[in-house]
């Protein structure tokens, strides 16, 4: 499956377009767009012009303005699986004090439905396939005929949809609900082995249960499988695990100013599973791409 060098890919982006209402020390900021649907497409196309990007999302829009898809028209990303409704679309209020953030669903789009998926890429399946919510949009079923549908693609996943807790008040939190930790242990045993998961610390330690790195990365080889599974630690870098190798610790490249850390994750996975299905997969390749996607 691995290409081996940088020949023509594609990658097919599934789950929900945020609209992030940003609040930092009081001040709101204007409306933008957020989600890895949304940083990972755009980052890739301006990290190579020469893959194909296609989303899948459902686009509520009432509350929606239609001139941020300029963005993706600039980068000529595949919108053709992105359906819209008459409703509010997924938006999130993340308010930003002391290092610290709190997030809350102000409204959510309508779930995805696996039959809404067009025949055009149905047909012509993607070379990797990005599964990533916001808000609990992307079921179990829908994983399954996913999977089923494409054999052979490799399936990143972005951990934070499938276990943020939000309850009636949007709040999001990250409590453990054993029904949610249950839902994605199966869905990291349904992928198997075309598996690359990325979680950040917090999420990872939400998963298994357990605080200490090493354990919390040793927890996945429960499995047995050959995925690959991902801890992001912000300026501590990252961690990477699979089974029958060494766990490889990414340092994290510190930029020379920082306009906004948000979306940071989305990029480092989207460009380490760009990077990797252009190598030779070997275990000295895949620690080369983390330190692509690092940088």
């Amino acid at each position: 499956m691995a290409i081996g060098k940088k020949e023509y890919v594609s990658f097919l982006f599934i789950g929900h377009h945020a609209i992030d209402t940003i609040i930092r020390f009081k001040q709101k900021r204007k409306p933008s767009l957020g989600g890895t649907v949304t940083f990972g497409s755009l980052a890739l196309k301006t990290y190579t012009k020469s893959t194909k990007i296609s989303v899948i999302s459902n686009l509520g829009l009432q509350n929606f303005n239609k001139s941020l898809l300029k963005h993706f028209n600039d980068k000529r990303i595949d919108f053709s699986g992105v359906k819209t409704f008459e409703t509010d679309n997924t938006n999130f209020e993340l308010n930003y004090t002391n290092h610290s953030r709190s997030l809350t669903l102000k409204s959510c789009s309508p779930k995805l439905k696996f039959e809404d998926i067009p025949e055009k890429i149905m047909s012509t399946p993607p070379s990797i396939l990005v599964l990533a919510p916001l808000c609990n949009e992307i079921s179990f079923e829908y994983v399954s005929k996913i999977v089923k549908k494409f054999p052979n693609t490799y399936i990143g996943i972005d951990l934070q949809g499938f276990i943020r807790y939000i309850n009636d008040d949007g709040e999001v939190s990250y409590i453990r609900d054993e029904s949610i930790i249950s839902n994605m242990i199966e869905i990291i045993n349904l992928i198997g082995d075309r598996l690359i998961l990325k979680g950040s610390e917090v999420e990872m330690k939400l998963l298994s249960n357990l605080k200490e790195h090493p354990k919390i990365m040793g927890y996945f080889k429960k499995f047995g499988n050959r995925a690959i599974f991902i801890m992001t630690m912000g300026e501590a870098g990252s961690l990477i695990l699979k089974n029958g190798e060494n766990l490889l610790k990414i340092p994290a490249y510190k930029p020379k100013r920082v306009l906004d850390e948000t979306g940071a994750g989305d990029v480092y996975l989207t460009i380490f599973l760009y990077e990797l299905l252009n190598s030779a997969m070997t275990w000295e390749e895949i620690e080369k791409s983390a330190h692509l996607a690092s940088a």
